[in-house]
């Protein structure tokens, strides 16, 4: 399905939002819980507009809402029905598009819809090791999972869906059957174990030229990935298709599923350097993803926007 370029009113480099859940833990809230992020979505939906918002005063042009762990699956485990579940999601999309309406600059709503492994809640969407079976099998109940939800959060009319942190070639095929039949834009990136291949061993290049070949994907790219992988993985890319390429990637710390926490950090000392170093390998839309922060999105708004 052909789409309007959801990138049009932008001319230059689009600077993505930083870590929502990240940033909401900062501000106290508890995230220790298999809905992560979705969480907030049932407990305090204001303090999401509130991170939205820092994210648009930090110079993001892109929000991404709060639906990457949201799944009818998660939401049941909490006793909701699944038009309470779908309502969930699209509150999500609601939420920051309000933050957006607020802005006095064109601002992006992205839906969110992380990997399968996200709703595992056991770290899979680091690794692609879903126990599905092989590649072949595990393409049906992978369809079967992400496809009433992002029918769900098409329907809440968000500029484009950010289909993000995907770390499996399976699960990309499973995607690319549902993506052309969704009346909105598509972004897909993905999650990488190095410089060349996804964390399930595909090579990246391959990746690239089937999410290249969906029809409704607008842009492609790699998100929660140490910043070191990126540059080699943006130049594969930029060899095997014109879409526009996009680079989030989290602080270089590594995920620990049992306490549920980021450690290390291989951006000390801030994005600034490293957004220019990303925008010069061949992204146009730059940002971070766990780890980071607002001040890391005004370090790269700072580093690619043109001076007014």
């Amino acid at each position: 399905m052909a789409h309007a370029d959801p990138f049009a009113a932008f001319p230059g480099p689009i600077v993505i939002d930083g870590g929502l859940a990240t940033e909401l833990e900062r501000r106290g809230a508890d995230l220790r819980d298999d809905l992560w992020s979705a969480r907030v979505l049932l407990d305090d939906p204001g303090a999401i507009v509130d991170v939205h918002r820092a994210y648009v005063d930090a110079g993001a042009d892109v929000l991404i809402g709060a639906s990457y762990q949201a799944s009818f699956e998660g939401f049941a485990a909490r006793g909701l029905d699944r038009a309470a579940a779908a309502a969930l999601m699209t509150k999500s999309v609601d939420l920051a598009r309000e933050a957006a309406f607020e802005a006095d600059r064109p601002v992006l709503v992205a839906a969110s819809v992380g990997p399968y492994g996200a709703v595992l809640a056991d770290g899979s969407e680091y690794t692609g090791a879903y126990g599905l079976g092989d590649r072949s099998a595990a393409v049906i109940p992978l369809r079967e999972f992400h496809r009433p939800r992002a029918e769900v959060l098409a329907a809440a009319e968000p500029d484009l869906l950010a289909i993000e942190t995907i770390p499996s070639i399976a699960e990309l095929e499973a995607l690319a059957d549902i993506v052309p039949t969704l009346d909105v834009p598509v972004w897909i990136s993905f999650s990488c174990r190095d410089g060349e291949h996804l964390n399930d061993g595909t090579p990246f290049a391959d990746a690239v030229d089937v999410a290249a070949s969906i029809p409704g994907v607008t842009a492609l790219g790699v998100n929660c990935t140490p910043p070191a992988h990126l540059p080699s993985l943006l130049r594969i890319a930029a060899t095997r298709t014109i879409l526009p390429l996009l680079a989030y990637p989290n602080r270089g710390a590594t995920w620990d599923a049992t306490s549920r926490s980021w450690t290390g950090d291989a951006v000390p000392d801030g994005f600034e350097a490293l957004a220019l170093g990303l925008r010069d390998a061949g992204a146009r839309l730059v940002g971070g993803c766990c780890g980071t922060g607002p001040a890391d999105i005004r370090d790269v708004a700072t580093a690619i926007r043109p001076a007014a």
